[in-house]
């Protein structure tokens, strides 16, 4: 048999030479520099598009439910999710106000009580060991430190609040989009595939954000019940960041737990708190973690393992510590888009969990290329 000249192997390769190769490069290239430079602009309407999800995915829940009988209207169900947010937004910012400036002067007292730590040791690591300690620790400067990271926090508040006004405009796209998306796109095979591709977007989104809100807020109240009746200092404020770090996969974890130890360690006289801390904190992370989280996201997302590192490791060389928050939602969004496209999908493939797409079921994915699923169990059209 003969092949034609579409189907020769040196006409498929020619495709794919070295100038698609070099276009490739320079497309990344500037696609991250546009990135990086952009990223004043780019993160807060990635933060205020999360937001909006959340939002709308308590709207949604909401409206399942019913007043005095009767379906919940829309206008209670936005008002319900706006409080919920706002509330939420406000009991963090009142804990952290309250206790920046305490914090910021606590660093001296711990400098001071690490250094008595250190000399505890200076006979295990020697006089030298110890010197190079004490001179890395006053290259550190913690103080210093602690004024930059509530400066940074300041600005990061004040970019929340044009996060808050980016959201109401997204909310009201929501209705219209519809009506949009028909005049936009007045094929009917591409519209339903580019509606397609919107709704498993927008219920995978809504799926990951709000149940790890979920779990975040569970975090955080089960590590401050660890803390607070050992008598760790700020308690509050290490549950707020215990729940803000679960965002961020596997590493956000584990500075939940270091962090407080740490501080045990230093405050302490006693090696008990340290431990109770450690071991009370791991264990909440280990079970939400591990248990609790698993059984509410199930299969949603199917991310490999190796694909969350390196998209969390990426996003935060780009974005820093938003993008460490926004790796994994940018990465789903990414593997939703190219799982509809034939010649990505192997792609997506690759970076799922099990070789599943969110687009198909376990028996689609397992089924020979090329050999038709068994279709008996639906009737046909002689059948009736």
């Amino acid at each position: 048999m003969q092949l034609d000249d579409k189907e020769r192997p040196e006409t498929i390769g020619a495709r794919y030479g070295m100038a698609f190769w070099a276009q490739l490069v320079v497309f990344c290239f500037f696609v991250i520099a546009g990135l990086v430079y952009a990223a004043n602009l780019l993160i807060p309407l990635s933060l205020a598009l999360l937001l909006a999800v959340l939002i709308s995915a308590i709207v949604d829940r909401a409206r399942q439910g019913t007043v005095f009988g009767n379906p919940t209207p829309e206008w209670l169900a936005y008002v319900l999710a706006f409080g919920v947010v706002s509330f939420g937004f406000a009991g963090i910012l009142y804990v952290l106000s309250n206790q920046a400036g305490a914090v910021a002067e606590a660093f001296p007292r711990y400098e001071a009580r690490f250094e008595l730590l250190l000399k505890r040791f200076e006979g295990l690591i020697g006089e030298e060991g110890y010197a190079t300690l004490l001179t890395a620790l006053a290259d550190l400067n913690l103080s210093e430190m602690a004024g930059g990271a509530i400066s940074s926090a300041g600005s990061v508040l004040s970019g929340i609040i044009l996060v808050l006004l980016l959201v109401p405009f997204m909310l009201l796209e929501r209705n219209p989009m519809n009506v949009k998306l028909d005049r936009a796109v007045p094929n009917a095979e591409a519209r339903a595939k580019v509606s397609q591709i919107l709704n498993g977007m927008s219920i995978s989104l809504q799926r990951y954000v709000g149940i790890k809100t979920l779990v975040s807020l569970i975090t955080g109240i089960g590590s401050y019940a660890v803390m607070k009746p050992v008598g760790l200092d700020f308690a509050e404020t290490w549950g707020i960041l215990a729940f803000a770090l679960n965002f961020i996969p596997t590493i956000g974890s584990i500075l939940g737990v270091v962090l407080p130890g740490l501080v045990a360690l230093v405050q302490f006289d006693t090696f008990t708190p340290f431990l109770i801390i450690v071991g009370g904190c791991g264990a909440v992370q280990f079970v939400i973690g591990n248990i609790v989280e698993p059984s509410l996201t199930g299969r949603s997302l199917n991310l490999s393992p190796l694909v969350v590192v390196l998209s969390l490791s990426f996003w935060t060389i780009i974005w820093g510590m938003s993008g460490a928050l926004l790796s994994v939602p940018i990465t789903v969004c990414g593997l939703i888009i190219i799982s509809h496209f034939p010649a990505t999908r192997p792609l997506a493939v690759l970076m799922s969990g099990d070789g599943t797409l969110m687009t198909e079921t376990r028996e689609e994915a397992l089924a020979p290329v090329g050999k038709p699923l068994n279709k008996s169990a639906e009737p046909t059209e002689q059948e009736g």
